[in-house]
């Protein structure tokens, strides 16, 4: 049986490879080593909640979606995935900051939905 630290570093790699990142990207836009973040991706390491939130940002994804098993996400990562090469370690932090945005406004398209319904 997996542990969660497994199961979230799978969908770490996962995701991250969907999106064309190395992990060096990833690490220095969200502001850590990349061993560390290495360690994530491996399971050996449990993601704090706040690193969790920016990687799920970055990948323009709910938080949640880590922490499922066998996560076939492909489609709604492929949608916000940016395959733009030379990216800059600020240019990965806007996007960040875009994917951050659009989530926000899909969640409250969410709740508009609900309420009406």
């Amino acid at each position: 049986m997996k542990t969660i630290n497994q199961i979230i570093g799978e969908n770490l790699k996962k995701i991250r490879e969907l999106s064309g990142f190395t992990q060096e990207q990833i690490a220095k836009s969200i502001g850590i080593e990349r061993s560390a973040y290495s360690n994530y991706e491996g399971g050996t390491r449990e993601v704090p909640y706040d690193i969790l939130e920016k990687l799920s940002n970055l990948f323009g994804c709910e938080p949640f979606i880590l922490f499922e098993d066998n996560v076939q996400a492909d489609n709604e990562i492929l949608a916000t995935a940016f395959r733009i090469s030379d990216l800059e370690d600020d240019d990965l932090k806007e996007i960040a900051n875009f994917k951050d945005v659009v989530k926000s406004y899909l969640k409250m398209e969410r709740i508009a939905q609900n309420e009406v319904e």
